[in-house]
């Protein structure tokens, strides 16, 4: 792709991306869990890959704790720790199933992971055993943390949010609009609410104060007309501005649209990329948009184009808020 404002990341993972993040205390380094069975710490100033980590099964989340240690959860069950500085990893622990989600929540010291072993755990760095099981209904599909707000989206469409002061029981316990699998939840930058995905082409925003529930709606997205025929594709990743509060989703239309939930308006759709949209990650500042080029096997064995990370230099007019003449 010949953009003068992205590029690509040297030494990409080899399968399927799974997740990027950018360090918050550090906004240059981004990691990168795959089916490869690594995770890849990359320096995206230099464009370089700083470190790769080897494990034994396929990773399916990372998350920094800080610009030094990082975590991740694995088909195999287990969630490890890695020191980023010597090189060197532990596993913390494990779940009865794949361990889809990782969080780290600098507020409580402690890493929340969420598997497919319809569990929730809770995770002291400095120590190899769980502190906390929260059962759940169902699988874990997607989660995210802000402040003391973890959002937590399983099979069925169950939706889950909890203080992390009190993970005894759900905050509140949420029905969404959306009627088929969610594939991804993210929190509003002021956690005043959240955004949820599914595989039929469809993104909700819904909010927690009933002051606000009326605005609670859903859209439409990542189609195509093809032949007179509307193909629907599934909205695989979302990612707020840290700053305006709009917000990228990312599908297996190999398209990334930026979106001002508020006004109800498309703000930007970027040029299609070589696969489908496996994971989107904004910096600290929203200055730039990590994206994930990848095939994230929802029609099961293909051809498809080599999985890349590219990283995107926003421009203002990209991602602030649509301008409403009343």
């Amino acid at each position: 792709m010949n953009d003068p404002n992205q590029f690509e990341l040297a030494e990409p993972p080899l399968d399927g991306i799974t997740n990027i993040c950018f360090n918050q205390e550090d906004p240059k380094y981004l990691l990168a869990s795959s089916w490869d069975k690594t995770l890849r710490l990359y320096d995206t100033a230099a464009n370089h890959l700083v470190c790769k980590f080897e494990n034994e099964a396929a990773l399916l989340d990372c998350c920094f704790m800080n610009d030094s240690v990082a975590f991740s959860g694995g088909v195999d069950h287990k969630v490890k720790k890695y020191d980023l500085n010597t090189k060197t990893d532990i596993v913390l622990g494990e779940h009865g199933g794949g361990v889809r989600c990782v969080e780290w929540s600098s507020l409580t010291n402690c890493l929340y992971t969420g598997s497919w072993d319809t569990t929730l755990q809770l995770w002291d760095p400095r120590s190899q055993e769980s502190q906390q099981k929260v059962v759940l209904p169902n699988k874990v599909f997607s989660m995210d943390l802000l402040n003391n707000t973890l959002a937590v989206a399983m099979a069925d469409r169950h939706i889950h949010i909890y203080d992390t002061r009190n993970m005894k029981e759900p905050w509140q316990v949420r029905d969404t609009t959306l009627k088929y699998m969610l594939k991804c939840i993210r929190l509003m930058p002021r956690a005043e609410g959240f955004a949820c995905s599914s595989i039929e082409g469809r993104v909700a925003l819904e909010f927690f104060e009933p002051v606000r529930e009326d605005k609670r709606y859903a859209f439409k997205l990542h189609r195509q007309t093809i032949n007179d025929t509307e193909v629907v594709y599934p909205v695989n990743a979302l990612a707020f501005h840290p700053i305006y509060g709009t917000f990228a989703s990312g599908g297996s239309d190999c398209i990334v649209n930026v979106w001002d939930g508020v006004n109800r308006k498309r703000v930007k759709q970027l040029p299609g990329y070589p696969d489908e949209i496996a994971s989107l990650a904004f910096n600290r500042d929203g200055s730039v948009l990590a994206i994930a080029s990848s095939y994230t096997f929802d029609e099961g064995e293909r051809d498809h184009a080599p999985d890349t990370i590219f990283i995107r230099q926003m421009q203002d007019v990209e991602v602030r808020p649509r301008v409403i003449n009343q």
